[in-house]
C-alpha cells in the first residue's frame, strides 16, 4: 500500500513539474505569429516624411510595427542616455547624436547622416510688420526659436542671430518654444511676428510666408544622423528599418517633404 501511495505521489510531482516549464515556455516564447515592435525616436520635424515611411514599410513587412516617439532632439537623447527602450534614434542634430556614440550606445558603424534641412524665417500670412530679410527681425515685437540647449532649430537660430550680431539686441524679444513645430504654431496664430523654423516644416503650412533662408556659413550644417541603439532586443528588424530608411523609395518620400538627400 505504501509503495502505492509513493507512485501515485512521485506521478502527481512530475505532472506538476511538467506543467510549471509548459507555463515558463509560454510566458518567455513570443506568441507564433505575434508582431514584433520597434520604437523609433526622432525629431519631430520628421514627423510627416517618417509617417509615410512607416505605412510603405510595413506594408511590406507585416511582422514588424513601427513606433514613433516624436520630441526635441536633445530631450530625446536624454531619455535614450537614461535608458528609455529606444530601437533607432534619428536625430537633428550631429552633437545629439554624437553623445550616444561617446555613451557606447551607438556605434559610429551603425550610424549614418541620412538627410539635410534648411533654416528658414516665416511670418503670418497676414503679417503687417513689413518684414522682408533677415535684418528686418528688428522690425519684430515677438520673435519665436526653439530652446536652444535642446531644440536643434533653435540652436541653429541662435547661431544665426549671433553671427548676424543681433542675438543681444533682439534676446528680450525671444520666445522660446519646446519643439520647433510648437515655433511655427506660434507664427501661424500670430503669437509672434516671426519665428525661425525649418524649411521642411514651413513648406506644410499654409498659414505662414517664408521670408528667407538663412546662410549656411551663419549657422552649423544642419544634419540628420541615425542609428540602431547597441544591446537591441530585436536588432534584426531594426536593421531591417534602419536600411529601408535609407532606400530610393525612402529618399523620395524624405525629398517631397524638402529634405536634401545626403547619401
Amino acid at each position: 500500500m505504501k509503495k502505492t501511495y509513493l507512485m501515485i505521489f512521485l506521478m502527481m510531482m512530475l505532472v506538476m513539474a511538467g506543467a510549471g516549464c509548459s507555463s515558463d515556455e509560454t510566458e518567455m516564447k513570443p506568441q507564433a505569429g505575434g508582431k514584433v515592435e520597434l520604437t523609433v525616436s526622432a525629431a519631430v520635424s520628421l514627423q510627416d516624411a517618417l509617417n509615410d515611411i512607416k505605412k510603405s514599410f510595413e506594408k511590406e513587412n507585416a511582422n514588424v510595427e513601427v513606433h514613433y516617439n516624436f520630441g526635441a532632439s536633445g530631450a530625446l537623447q536624454q531619455q535614450i542616455s537614461q535608458g528609455a527602450p529606444v530601437d533607432l534614434f534619428f536625430s537633428a542634430a550631429e552633437d545629439k547624436f554624437d553623445k550616444l556614440i561617446e555613451e557606447d550606445l551607438i556605434e559610429e558603424k551603425n550610424g549614418i547622416d541620412l538627410v539635410g534641412n534648411d533654416l528658414v524665417l516665416v511670418v503670418p500670412k497676414d503679417s503687417k510688420k513689413r518684414i522682408g530679410s533677415l535684418e528686418d527681425l528688428t522690425k519684430a515685437d515677438k520673435i519665436s526659436i526653439g530652446t536652444p540647449e535642446s531644440v536643434p532649430a533653435g540652436q541653429y537660430a541662435k547661431q544665426t542671430l549671433e553671427n548676424m550680431n543681433l542675438f543681444k539686441e533682439m534676446e528680450d524679444r525671444l520666445v522660446y518654444a519646446k519643439d520647433v513645430r510648437q515655433v511655427l504654431t506660434y507664427v501661424e496664430t500670430g503669437n509672434v511676428d516671426a519665428g525661425l523654423v525649418y524649411k521642411t516644416d514651413a513648406l506644410n503650412s499654409s498659414k505662414v510666408e517664408v521670408i528667407a533662408a538663412a546662410q549656411g556659413d551663419l549657422h552649423d550644417p544642419i544634419i540628420y544622423p541615425v542609428g540602431m541603439i547597441n544591446n537591441l532586443d530585436h536588432a534584426k528588424e531594426a536593421k531591417l528599418f534602419y536600411d529601408y530608411l535609407q532606400t530610393e523609395a525612402s529618399m523620395k518620400i524624405f525629398e517631397k517633404y524638402g529634405f536634401k538627400n545626403l547619401k
